[in-house]
């Protein structure tokens, strides 16, 4: 009987089949799978270690050896060497994702051409696999860097690019944009599918630990927001950054969710100018410059973004829903993290939003994803309903429990530093664990649960936090 070479692999999460289906079985996802050869198979080897096909043992060392500090390059833009803990490692593996059109090419370029200028003896290559050269340049000229020193070219072929780079005078630094454009032809599937993403990545990654050459890849994402691919690509990299942001405002976010050589959850804001992407030092002034502290529904949460406090503004809106199934809609935060909150004010509180559109928005296009944000939402909430506004100056953080508890968040004294340092004056916050030294505001709420600031016996008008 003649062995099958083939195999049927699914386009959109990489599982194997053994007949062609019209759906996948693991994703759901509808024609989807298409027929590939077999990758060669791995020599086998025996109890003793020893392995048919020219495999030799490896050499183990001590956990106490000596290792030589890891060198960085920094790009001379402090928010990016920020989210990569310091600057960029010889030999690593960063992988950027986004939104078309967020400005990941124009980012990188930024930070390729910075290299180039100001680390002595880096040499950086650009690899444009949807450019053309002058597309690049054009760019290069918008963004006023066009005389700085790195190499352009426009491939898709990996063997080609290999070829290229692993030699003598090759660059240290390499962006591939995008790796869903790169192919090997030894697969007979098309760029940007499961395999071809995969197999290409692979090669370029080793070629990175080889040679020490730091690569950058830039990676599509899906609708749900996710980089485009197998799942298995985020884990081979050392790096995976996300660049977020929404199309009305000019604000970009830089976040980093995974790091070997340096903190997770870190973030870098920048701001989308005519002449490219301008670094943010101060994002909590930037996102509280056109506030108003006289309107009702709006409340400051000094929220950590990695190592960094950042004060932002949280809007809500209630209004009367003449449909039955009232809306429920959420912009910059958890919509089912909204859901929990208004079950708790309405059930531990006694407020009424039956009946009612609820609108929830984070001004300035950042995303908050920590629990802390939840007695901000809350009061933002609120003072929408009864119409009255909350305290200009003042700041608010805190968890709220299923049984109506705040509870205590991390770094709460570095939040009340910052919201000192930006003018605020007072703040609703959980109970302190910090010493008092640490405070920046002169006049302090700390609470235990919402029955403290819901007390039964005042009036509905008279409920709103502050008031």
């Amino acid at each position: 009987m003649v062995r099958q070479n083939t195999r049927f692999v699914c386009q959109s999460c990489g599982a194997v089949h053994p007949r062609w289906a019209g759906r996948c079985e693991a994703c759901g996802e509808w024609n989807s799978i298409a027929e590939e050869a077999k990758p060669d198979a791995a020599p086998v080897g025996d109890k003793r270690g020893n392995t048919r096909g020219g495999g030799r043992r490896i050499e183990f060392v001590s956990l106490d050896g000596k290792t030589e500090a890891t060198a960085r390059w920094k790009s001379g833009i402090g928010e990016f060497d920020r989210v990569t803990g310091g600057g960029l490692v010889p030999g690593s593996a960063l992988l950027i994702g986004g939104d078309p059109g967020i400005g990941k090419s124009t980012l990188l370029l930024q930070v390729v051409t910075g290299l180039a200028k100001g680390a002595t003896g880096v040499r950086c290559a650009y690899i444009s696999g949807e450019e053309s050269i002058d597309q690049v340049r054009m760019r290069a000229a918008r963004l006023a860097v066009k005389d700085r020193p790195v190499i352009l070219a426009a491939a898709t072929n990996v063997r080609d690019i290999l070829a290229t780079l692993d030699s003598d005078d090759g660059p240290d630094i390499v962006v591939i944009d995008s790796i869903q454009t790169m192919y090997l032809d030894a697969l007979e599937s098309a760029p940007g599918t499961v395999s071809q993403v995969r197999a290409s990545a692979q090669e370029l990654i080793r070629l990175a630990k080889r040679c020490g050459i730091t690569v950058l890849l830039v990676g599509h994402v899906t609708k749900e927001g996710t980089i485009a691919g197998p799942r298995v690509l985020e884990h081979m990299v050392d790096t995976v950054m996300y660049f977020e942001g929404e199309r009305g405002h000019q604000f970009r976010i830089l976040r980093a969710v995974k790091n070997r050589f340096g903190p997770t959850d870190e973030i870098g804001v920048f701001e989308m100018t005519d002449s490219g992407l301008a670094e943010v030092a101060n994002p909590s002034a930037l996102f509280l410059a056109d506030r108003s502290g006289d309107v009702s529904g709006a409340a400051v949460f000094a929220g950590i973004e990695g190592t960094r406090p950042v004060l932002v503004e949280i809007q809500a809106l209630v209004a009367t829903s003449p449909l039955g199934t009232p809306r429920r809609n959420v912009v910059g935060w958890d919509s089912g993290r909204l859901s929990m909150v208004l079950a708790v004010l309405e059930t531990r509180a006694g407020l009424q939003f039956a009946g009612k559109d609820v609108y929830l928005n984070v001004v300035g296009g950042l995303r908050i994803s920590e629990p802390a944000a939840d007695l901000a939402v809350a009061a933002a909430l609120t003072s929408a309903l009864y119409g009255l506004a909350l305290p200009g100056a003042m700041a608010v953080f805190g968890e709220i429990g299923l049984s109506g508890e705040i509870r205590p968040v991390s770094q709460m004294a570095a939040r009340l530093k910052e919201a000192g340092k930006l003018g605020f004056t007072q703040a609703l916050t959980p109970r302190l664990r910090a010493k008092p030294g640490a405070i920046s505001v002169r006049e302090l709420a700390a609470v235990g649960d919402l029955f403290e600031l819901f007390p039964s016996d005042r009036s509905p008008d008279a409920r709103a936090v502050g008031m």
